[in-house]
């Protein structure tokens, strides 16, 4: 009896044991086996990693069919369907490279093309899907959804504005297109609106200087538009949306290959919004009328020795004004009823040619004109502005663990308008005699690159640029990483940044049409100073991957061009900083990926902008910087119906208290207070490349209170009343803080055709 009974737990028991069965395999890459790799089994909720050769298991599991996901910063998701059994041989898992991480190539930074978790620079990348979880009519507004990264609008009729860079200044950033100084300081604004988002492949922004690398105007940073390669794009694309205020944006993207060594893409983007809007009843638009159109069109020619010659051209055309309800255009430049209108017309030529040579030579030009047509009030601001720009350089590797690139740059703008800014007075006379800028920088850099070890890599480098007003300008650069593990990245920057004095006006007269610029003295090239560290780290856990951004920033600046607006209410007082000015902080970023659908980013920047200036007694002053909040961030959260194909969206970006332009015995607060513009959006994908998506924008209807003094008396015609206006207030729209729209409606539809 006793034997039967052990022959039959023997019986079951390997019965059992025969049930059990185990999935096992390695993860590869083209390099080699992946470590860290995330396998989930869905159906068991078990997770596992593979290990150091890339091997992975999942020992005593039931037999059964069964869905494995596997994840890797870095890499694509695979899904793999397999049947354990006791006789399953091991998996062979290859995982192919995404384009929105480490890995992605990056040029910004260095000119050298690179992987980004090579790169001695930090560089971030943004792709266009990033962009779409929070739809906007163009680069410009879409820049907010970019910790560290802040679009100012600098007049709340207008509407014109700049970019700041870690509180910085718009003219302290540098915006290229195809690595190419595109974008001046004139037109920032103008520059990145109307940007077909179907040509753009990816942004990417370096924060700190780099005048090294692009020269001048390189002080706070660099945002870098690449566009699509007119081989690889969508032979056909579109997207639509339209919201709640009357909004109306399209944009079509059109790739034809018309012989085997030459392509094309056309882009073409038309914004209109023709609805009034004065939700805060002060009698003044809340947002300007605009009607614009932006035509991109890019070559590429394959050479003999199958290297890629580009050439692209842009136009833009834009009709925006905006101020009070009854104004129309026959009234333009009057001072009956207030309005301020511009028109805009902008054109721009981009191109790269590899010279035909065993050596790797690279010449890039390109070349871009701007008229600007403005009246604010009876106020004209008038200008044109030519540049042209030409590098040639060389870039040269030698025995793969040294590469030098060096070369030679041009830069000439042309600037003309009908301020202060571009006039003299004929001596002995009161005589305005009007005098154009006409600035020529020619330039000459190195850059040398140490590879000893896949652990290491030392970048150094040294420009030298002459201008028949200043001299001499150096920037020399120091850069350091050091990558102790594969999911950790240090890197050390150092450099100096400088900024040719080329003073535009526009934005200052779209400030309020009210205020008189006023230029102190002859001024003088900015310089600063610059050290920053960053740090990243890759976190693989059973549930999914976490990758971490840290950085630390301090600008020292001499000669720093601050606007006085506190002394003269009715004047801009521009003139070199006799002590010094800083901006230093830090920043964290925090991308989070689970095996499941939910993908979560947070971030935070603190940042302190502020200058030293010794007052009438001798003693330092410190003083914050207008329109640089200390503490501002963005988030993310997104979630995927799978099985639905939909998309649920919920982003924003908030801002701490900053401080603002406020006139004497201003009743408005100085400083703004915490708010929070947040979104949330829902998209529907189809299988045949069609995607439906809508939500809502500014969900808690957040509005700046009081944004325009005296919005009643835009001239200022009763302001010297003393019964009515005992302050002296007079008419001002640069308190601002955060756009007027409130909430609202969108709803969108896009297409995708290879």
């Amino acid at each position: 009896m006793e034997r039967n009974i052990l022959s039959l737990i023997l019986l079951i028991s390997s019965y059992i044991l025969a049930a059990q069965s185990s999935i096992e395999g390695t993860v590869k890459d083209e390099a080699g086996a992946v470590q860290g790799a995330v396998i989930h089994i869905k159906e068991l909720n078990q997770t596992t990693t593979s290990d150091s050769v890339g091997f992975f298991q999942f020992s005593n599991i039931p037999a059964g069919n069964y869905n494995l996901v596997i994840r890797m910063m870095g890499y694509s998701e695979q899904n793999i369907k397999v049947s354990a059994s006791a006789s399953l041989q091991p998996l062979q898992i290859s995982l192919k490279q995404n384009d929105n991480t480490m890995n992605e190539v990056v040029v910004t930074g260095t000119l050298k093309e690179m992987r980004k978790s090579e790169s001695p620079v930090p560089v971030e990348i943004y792709t266009p899907k990033f962009f779409l979880k929070n739809p906007t009519p163009n680069v410009f507004e879409a820049m907010s959804q970019i910790n560290g990264v802040r679009p100012q609008l600098n007049c709340n009729i207008c509407n014109t504005g700049d970019i700041h860079i870690n509180g910085m200044e718009g003219p302290y950033t540098m915006v290229l297109i195809d690595g190419m100084p595109i974008v001046s300081s004139l037109s920032t604004v103008y520059g990145l609106s109307g940007i077909p988002n179907s040509m753009i492949e990816r942004i990417e922004v370096v924060k700190g200087p780099a005048s090294t690398i692009y020269g001048s105007e390189a002080m706070a940073g660099l945002i870098n538009i690449i566009t699509k390669n007119p081989t690889k794009a969508p032979t056909l694309s579109f997207d639509v949306f339209a919201t709640s205020y009357g909004e109306v944006n399209t944009d079509i993207g059109y790739r034809a290959r018309l012989t085997d060594k030459i392509s094309t893409l056309l882009g073409v983007n038309y914004f209109n919004l023709a609805q009034k809007w004065d939700l805060n009843k002060d009698g003044l638009t809340d947002v300007p009328l605009q009607n614009r159109v932006s035509v991109f069109n890019k070559w590429e020619f394959q050479t003999m020795n199958s290297k890629a010659n580009t050439i692209a051209i842009r136009y833009l055309y834009e009709d925006r004004w905006g101020g009070q309800m009854n104004w129309n255009k026959s009234l333009r430049g009057s001072d009956s009823i207030y309005g301020e209108t511009i028109y805009t017309h902008r054109a721009e030529l981009i191109g790269t040619y590899h010279l035909p040579t065993k050596e790797n030579f690279m010449l890039q030009y390109s070349y871009n004109y701007h008229n600007q047509n403005s009246y604010y009030g009876k106020v004209a601001y008038m200008a044109q502005q030519h540049v042209g720009f030409a590098q040639l350089y060389w870039d040269k590797t030698i025995k793969t663990r040294h590469n030098i690139n060096s070369g030679v740059a041009m830069r000439y703008v042309f600037y003309d308008d009908n301020t202060v800014g571009t006039s003299t007075i004929t001596e002995g006379t009161t005589e305005v005699v009007n005098h154009p800028q006409h600035t020529i920088l020619p330039g000459i850099f190195v850059q040398y690159e140490f590879t000893p070890n896949k652990k290491h890599k030392l970048l150094t480098g040294l420009r030298y640029d002459y201008n028949v007003v200043h001299g001499s300008i150096f920037s020399p650069r120091l850069s350091y990483k050091w990558s102790p593990t594969d999911n950790d990245i240090i890197r050390f920057n150092f450099g100096n940044g400088y900024r040719v004095v080329n003073l535009f006006t526009e934005d200052h007269a779209a400030l309020t049409g009210a205020r008189e610029v006023v230029i102190a003295k002859e001024l003088k090239p900015e310089q600063s100073y610059n050290g920053n560290i960053n740090y990243q780290r890759y976190i693989n856990f059973n549930k999914g991957f976490i990758n971490l951004d840290i950085s630390g920033f301090y600008t020292y600046f001499t000669n720093k061009i601050i606007g006085d607006f506190d002394t003269d209410p009715n004047k801009i007082i521009y003139d070199n900083l006799s002590g010094h000015a800083v901006s230093a902080g830090a920043s964290l970023n925090a991308d989070i990926s689970f095996t499941f659908p939910l993908k979560i980013n947070a971030a935070v920047t603190y940042c302190k902008v502020y200058a030293v200036e010794k007052d009438s007694t001798g003693k330092k002053v410190r003083t914050q910087q207008v329109h640089a909040p200390e503490w501002s961030g963005t988030f993310s959260v997104a979630y995927t119906f799978n099985k639905i194909g939909l998309t649920i969206d919920w982003n924003g970006q908030w801002n701490g208290p900053m401080r603002l332009p406020v006139l004497p015995n201003d009743y408005r607060p100085e400083y703004s207070p915490w708010h929070c513009l947040m979104n949330i959006q829902a998209t529907k994908k189809f299988k045949f490349g069609l995607e439906i998506y809508g939500g809502i924008k500014n969900l808690m209807n957040f509005v700046p209170k009081n944004p325009i003094m005296r919005p009643f008396d835009p001239f200022d015609k009763t302001a010297s009343d003393v019964a009515t206006n005992p302050n002296g207030y007079t008419f001002d729209a640069s308190y601002n803080y955060a756009p007027l729209q409130g909430i609202r409606g969108f709803l969108g539809l896009r297409y995708s055709f290879r």
